[in-house]
């Protein structure tokens, strides 16, 4: 981070760096968004390799990275009869034995530049064939241009592209155009984090740390530029969030809504069954935030099958108690229709009035909701995407309530904010656990509520791993569930077939499921994606009013599917889904009395990180310990639902699942320098607050949009 000034070298357009020029800037933007001489010094290297050590021919094996060696050249010639198939071929020799240098590609070019007798240092990643080691297109020099400078061993390896490559600007180019650019920008680069905070943290300043980030004197000096840079990135990540909630908190506008309301306790004494402590203790946390006079903004986490359905229909009578309207927004038409038939049911006798509006809502029906939703004689609505457009107006929205939020975009959050002025109360639901690692980047300015428990007589759901040679016992299984009167999910990864991937696919499994499971005797129902809403909506009634036995699906029977009576949920090439996935989906079953089972089919080769993802799924049936090792084996960039959220700013090089315990420290002192200066005014903390205003347009204000 810089202070943005356009008179600073820092902000020049890249392409009047020295080596640069239009071309190659236009080439820099496209591929690494590199603008300006600032932006490409925040291009870090990924690895380093030690350029101070040549080993000997003999010290090489097959499994060495990237190393050097010094080799006299003892015959050069073209192999290959045709242009596709020709290559050069060199025989190095250091004295201790011989390897082959190869080229696929610049072969004349390198044929004149490879002398016979003459002693270069080769540079590149060792490999074998047939036996014979070799370097294939390596870095080449002449011993006597080569420099072995003590003074920079370690050689950053930078990100690119085979665009980037192919346009002469590999790893090596952009190292001398970062050179470049500190040089001209060295007296530049200011520091943008207070003296007393490098000394708290024992951080160093960070013009070093941008040199030796990518020239590093030493592997200590190294660990120093990177713990300085990735400090910084989280701090500012966390600055931003909570200085957004503590606006929000003590000047934000909101609804104050005192009271219960009638409706809530005629309910609430209704209810079938007893809430669960953790319910109760969310449904007060909601309360006091809806009755303080500023904006509630929620998120709540509830493991599937947790209840937090009855959560949300409660929260929002009191909204409805208060003289205000509520709306819940859910990601699929299924989901949407899920929770307006629970609604229904629900509020039975309650003496509110409930709709439903999904883009499949007729266009008289629609019209006539939103002349209710304006007139304030709908209290209820459930919807989708529906619910945003520019024509949906509410007369006093109150609530707005977002289940599993990560599904949509910031965009379509923000619009259903912007509904209501003051704005409605947020509450943004997830069946997703969210590690407290990554509830920190992506929902760090949110209050966070947990049902960390299960409803009373639900019994855990059997988790069980078969590879295809025990298909034929799965079958004789599932008839003897549906025997029993329960009813089956299958589901695939995968709608049509693809070439690249050799998994069981939708359309083959249904036909294969029809086979083995013959009508009249079963009935088989298929969801997916890529059906008409009605088709979709009809077989998805069949099964859930128990007239189909299975039901074959996509994924997209992860969320929003409440069929109690199903007991047993088969994931075929589970090895293709992420841990969080498969909770999900085994979350469709187990939601009746009836033992539940989750049937994990893979193939018989399973990748490392596939069989801990399986044997973890039948190990254990907490969704925040499954979260948090899905987080680990896939990044935060990875993980469902982040890529739409994405991170407050841009980070380069701190990576919050790595650096955790980094990441607490960074959100610790933004607490504490937050305390004392909420307003980043005191002479100390001014540049603070002038990079926040300065990276504004990086920072997404996620206290506007849930």
């Amino acid at each position: 981070m810089y202070i943005c000034d356009m008179s600073n070298p820092l902000d020049r357009d890249i392409q009047f760096l020295h080596g640069v020029g239009p071309k190659k800037a236009a080439l820099l933007n496209k591929e690494l968004n590199v603008r300006t001489f600032g932006d490409l010094l925040r291009i870090y290297p990924f690895r380093y390799v030690d350029k101070s050590k040549v080993y000997s021919i003999r010290e090489l094996t097959p499994d060495m990275a990237y190393v050097q060696i010094r080799g006299k050249i003892i015959s050069v010639q073209t192999m290959g009869t045709s242009p596709r198939s020709q290559r050069l071929s060199a025989i190095a020799t250091d004295g201790s034995g011989t390897m082959e240098i190869v080229f696929f590609h610049g072969i004349k070019w390198m044929k004149d530049k490879l002398k016979p007798g003459t002693e270069y240092i080769f540079f590149g990643k060792i490999s074998e064939f047939n036996g014979v080691l070799n370097m294939v297109h390596p870095e080449i020099e002449p011993v006597e241009n080569a420099a072995f400078s003590s003074e920079y061993p370690l050689m950053g390896i930078y990100p690119g592209t085979e665009t980037l490559k192919k346009n002469g600007m590999g790893s090596k180019a952009i190292s001398k155009l970062v050179l470049s650019a500190i040089v001209e920008t060295s007296n530049c680069i200011h520091e943008t984090l207070p003296g007393y905070i490098l000394k708290k943290e024992e951080l160093i300043d960070l013009k070093s740390a941008i040199c030796n980030i990518h020239f590093p004197k030493s592997l200590h000096l190294l660990s120093e530029a990177k713990r300085r840079l990735k400090f910084e990135e989280l701090f500012y990540l966390q600055l931003s969030l909570l200085k957004q909630k503590y606006l929000r908190k003590t000047r934000g506008k909101g609804i104050k809504m005192p009271k219960v309301g009638a409706k809530f306790n005629y309910c609430y004494s209704k209810l079938p069954f007893p809430l669960t402590e953790a319910q109760k203790r969310v449904i007060r946390e909601v309360r006091n935030d809806m009755a303080g006079g500023k904006q509630m903004n929620r998120l709540l986490q509830g493991d599937v099958g947790s209840g937090k359905t009855a959560v949300a229909f409660l929260c929002s009578l009191i909204a409805i108690g208060n003289g205000f309207q509520a709306c819940i927004m859910a990601p699929t038409e299924v989901l949407a229709e899920q929770h307006f038939n629970s609604a229904e049911g629900f509020f039975d006798g309650c003496g509110i009035s409930i709709a439903l509006l999904t883009g499949s809502t007729k266009s008289k029906e629609k019209k006539e909701i939103l002349e209710r939703l304006a007139d304030g004689s709908i209290d209820l609505i459930i919807g989708t995407h529906a619910l945003i457009e520019d024509n949906v107006a509410f007369r006093a929205l109150g609530l707005a309530i977002i289940d599993e939020q990560h599904r949509f975009g910031v965009k379509q959050r923000s619009m259903l904010w912007k509904k209501s002025d003051p704005p409605p109360h947020i509450l943004v639901m997830t069946a997703t656990p969210i590690p407290r690692t990554l509830s920190m980047t992506v929902y760090g300015d949110l209050d966070v509520s947990v049902i960390d428990e299960l409803p009373p007589g639900r019994k855990p759901v059997k988790t069980i791993h078969i590879t295809e040679k025990n298909r034929r016992n799965m079958y004789a299984f599932l008839k003897s569930q549906i025997k029993a009167g329960r009813q089956a999910f299958i589901v695939y990864p995968l709608i049509k077939e693809s070439e690249k991937m050799d998994y069981k696919n939708l359309e083959q499994g249904f036909m294969s499921i029809v086979e083995e499971f013959k009508a009249p005797e079963y009935v088989v129902a298929v969801v997916h994606g890529k059906q008409k809403n009605e088709d979709k909506a009809y077989d998805m009634n069949l099964f859930a009013s128990g007239k189909a036995h299975i039901l074959v699906a996509t994924s997209v029977i992860e969320v929003g599917v409440n069929v109690p009576n199903a007991s047993v949920m088969v994931i075929e090439s589970a090895e293709r889904f992420g841990l969080s996935q498969l909770h999900q989906l085994r979350g469709r079953v187990g939601r009746g009395s009836d033992m539940s089972y989750c049937i994990l089919v893979t193939g018989h080769k399973l990748s490392k990180e596939s069989r801990e993802r399986i044997d973890l799924m039948c190990s254990t049936q907490d969704g925040f310990e499954l979260a948090e090792a899905d987080l680990k084996m896939r990044g935060p960039g990875d993980i469902e639902g982040t890529q739409q959220s994405g991170t407050i700013i841009d980070l380069k090089i701190a990576n919050p699942v790595k650096d955790n315990e980094l990441l607490e420290e960074a959100r610790r002192m933004a607490a504490s320098v937050l305390e004392y200066d909420p307003d980043l005014t005191s002479p100390s903390n001014k540049v603070l607050g002038a990079n926040l205003k300065n990276i504004k347009d990086e920072i997404k204000d996620f206290s506007n949009i849930s």
